[in-house]
């Protein structure tokens, strides 16, 4: 037996929150894996504690009923000299049943008979885990004086607890209290002389973590001798290390090999684990292993699932590499084959890719791809095109097409146009695979979506594209949403709200949400532009509602129907929830960008019409200029750009009314250069404009602002609010 030594460590957290909630118990169960500092806790307990504290810290040595109650009861005769228990204990040893019958009860009448109040801390329970052990552990804690309390720290659940629980008497702390925050981190990494984090890298580490305090300390162990703490992993030589001594060296083979070989699974299923691994036992091994406060979180006891701690995975997968280097490809196979028969695609995706079976990924990314992004996992398809790779996704054009498709809705610009500059170079007849569109199709709907050349050619994509996807198609409702775009623009309304309504059908049909919010959307902003109010309020429900029903947040698509339904709340009075939509609308809006111009251009139209009902002026001038830039990188967009002229004529028109001098588009563009030490040649030069224009349009500013000097400009348009 080892005593525990009690005071504050130097370096660790303060726990005085969890030690004054766990006042009230008779029984406190502190349950975590090794590292969640256990017994660090019990250490500031008793620094803090005003009654009498017994501690102990338990050996394998003390598995043993009769170790164990004389471990217990010397430590009581150290805090109390005059505690009779150890004599009672000592003097009528007892061996078999006779420990249970007799050693035990004595220890919990000698107990029951303190005066003073106490706590008893007893640290490490783990290693008395015999039946027999927790057999006396339940008799001799069974009787413990009002006013005092025993708290027990362990690796694992203890049984005789659990026979306890529902009397009220124990109170669970567990890993997820033991977890350290952002505080807790910044104090540990500052104590080991690990410098500071950013608050993004911080938030990393704890996410990598899970808030495991010895992982901390360890990443700023790493730190401290010049390592990267955010990318520390589990197979990182001082994890690894802590790790095996810790956790693995004390299990026996077959749990080794276990843990191991599940350490392929994100999520470890006791079904697909038996079938892969060929055993029967995996679900009451996951059960075991759990009880053992190893790293394994439930997910779901009765279906028998679970996941590892990150950093133990990791570890995991470390040890399979270096003990059975051979084994991890087949086993990521078995895994795939055992999903895909189970029509689970995401998963069987990671686990070719982890096999690098590229060949038959790709044609399974492909046919998963658009609804893996309907059903909110971009993440996924992100990981899955950089797992592939270029080359490969090259080799197939169809996913060429939907690599473009993804990084478009992604808003990301520039992959969208190298994927687009890439099509242009390639020639494909193949017929389309199940679930795809044509090759060609799918490139006509993806060159009508960035608008490259113009109102004309997207009218002719368009109608290709809805002539090649039949009703039967998955793909015809976004055919349809693009044909309306291109009606809508060429002055066709009737043309257009037909294949928005049809667009509609088609997605409701198929389960698409994207094509559902984005026809509904259009749909509104076309009955209210007719001043049907009630019309276009059904419509923008319906669009809103799709994506709070498919966790739609956060998505480019939203913004339209976020943006129409601001204003359909104006028009009804509802400033609150117009100005909440907007929020949400202008926060996403960056994601649409000139790859996506006409999407892009009817969403600030619609956000600048809203913010010139509130009265605020300068945000709607931002959006119009932004929408001039969208215009100049992409012309020709028929009567959108009419509506672009009715909007500005609007926001004059407001200003006019607030007692301001509205600047020209060019005036606005002009302005923040302004603010900065450059000639007037040198603003020419930025704008691409000629030196006298840009000195013209200098001269304008001044008389509208009625300044007569740069510094002067700058101040009053910010007290406008045109800049800043």
């Amino acid at each position: 037996m080892e005593l525990l030594r009690s005071g504050l460590r130097s370096a660790s957290v303060s726990r005085a929150g969890i030690i004054e909630k766990s006042r009230v118990a008779s029984i406190v169960a502190v349950t975590a894996p090794a590292g969640y500092g256990k017994s660090t806790l019990l250490g500031q307990w008793a620094e803090l504690e005003q009654r009498r504290t017994v501690s102990l810290t338990l050996s394998p040595f003390d598995n043993d009923p009769s170790a164990l109650l004389s471990a217990i009861a010397t430590a009581f005769t150290m805090a109390m000299p005059d505690f009779d228990g150890f004599l009672t204990v000592s003097e009528q040893p007892a061996v078999g049943t006779a420990v249970l019958g007799q050693m035990a009860p004595r220890l919990a009448a000698a107990i029951s008979n303190v005066d003073d109040p106490f706590v008893l801390m007893i640290d490490d329970v783990h290693e008395a885990s015999s039946a027999r052990c927790q057999d006396v552990l339940e008799v001799a804690l069974a009787r413990i004086p009002p006013g005092s309390q025993v708290v027990l720290a362990s690796r694992h659940a203890l049984p005789f607890l659990a026979r306890l629980r529902p009397t009220g008497e124990v109170l669970q702390v567990g890993s997820v209290d033991l977890q350290l925050d952002t505080a807790g981190a910044r104090q540990v990494f500052a104590y080991l002389g690990a410098g500071d984090l950013t608050d993004t890298d911080l938030e990393h580490l704890l996410d990598r973590t899970e808030g495991w305090p010895t992982g901390i300390a360890l990443a700023a162990i790493v730190a401290r001798e010049g390592g990267d703490p955010v990318g520390v992993l589990g197979d990182d030589q001082t994890i690894a290390e802590y790790l095996y001594r810790a956790c693995f060296a004390r299990l026996e083979p077959d749990d080794q090999e276990f843990l191991r070989r599940t350490a392929i699974f994100d999520e470890v299923a006791a079904a697909c684990s038996d079938a892969v691994l060929g055993r029967e036992d995996s679900r009451a091994k996951l059960q075991a292993l759990d009880s053992r406060g190893l790293f394994l979180v439930e997910l779901n006891r009765r279906e028998g699932r679970y996941r590892y701690h990150q950093l133990f995975r990791e570890f995991l997968l470390g040890e399979l590499e270096r003990s059975e280097p051979s084994l991890g490809r087949r086993l990521h196979l078995g895994a795939a084959a055992w999903y895909e028969a189970h029509e689970k695609m995401s998963h069987a995706i990671d686990h070719l890719l982890s096999a690098n079976e590229h060949d038959r990924s790709v044609r399974l990314v492909a046919e998963r791809a658009q609804t893996a992004y309907q059903a909110g996992e971009l993440a996924a398809v992100e990981r899955w095109m950089n797992d592939l790779g270029e080359s490969a996704i090259r080799a197939y054009p169809p996913l060429v097409v939907l690599a473009g498709l993804r990084a478009v809705l992604d808003g990301h610009a520039a992959e969208a146009d190298r994927w687009a500059n890439l099509l242009e170079q390639i020639e494909y007849d193949e017929p389309p695979e199940s679930g795809l569109p044509s090759y060609a199709s799918g490139w006509a709907m993806l060159r009508v979506i960035m608008w490259r050349d113009g109102l004309e050619s997207a009218a002719r994509d368009a109608k290709y594209s809805v002539s090649c996807e039949s009703s039967t198609s998955p793909w015809r409702d976004q055919a349809l949403h693009l044909y309306g775009w291109t009606l809508q623009l060429s002055g066709d309304l009737e043309g257009a709200i037909a294949a928005y309504e049809e667009c509609t059908r088609q997605a409701i049909a198929f389960g698409n949400p994207d094509s559902i919010l984005l026809s509904e959307a259009e749909l509104a902003v076309i009955a209210l532009d007719a001043d049907a109010v009630d019309e276009a309020s059904s419509h923008a429900e319906q669009a809103l509602s799709v994506i709070e029903a498919n966790g739609l947040h956060g998505y480019m698509t939203t913004c339209l129907a976020l943006a129409v339904g601001a204003r359909i709340a104006l028009r009804r009075r509802d400033t609150a929830r117009a100005e909440h939509l907007l929020a949400r609308a202008m926060r996403d809006r960056p994601l649409c960008t000139y790859v996506t111009p006409i999407f892009a251009i009817k969403v600030r139209i619609e956000l600048s019409r809203a913010y010139i009902a509130l009265g605020n002026t300068a945000t709607a001038a931002h959006l119009l200029n932004e929408i001039e830039e969208l215009q100049r990188l992409r012309p020709d967009h028929g009567t959108l750009d009419e509506a672009v002229d009715d909007v500005r004529a609007s926001l004059d028109k407001s200003r006019a009314l607030l007692g301001g001098s509205p600047l020209t588009p060019a005036e606005l563009r002009l302005l923040p250069y302004l603010q900065t030490h450059l000639t007037i040649s040198e603003i020419a030069d930025r704008l691409f404009v000629s030196r006298n224009t840009v000195s013209s349009q200098v001269g304008s500013v001044y008389r509208k602002l009625q300044v007569t000097t740069r510094s002067a400009a700058v101040e009053r348009a910010g007290e406008i609010g045109i800049l800043g």
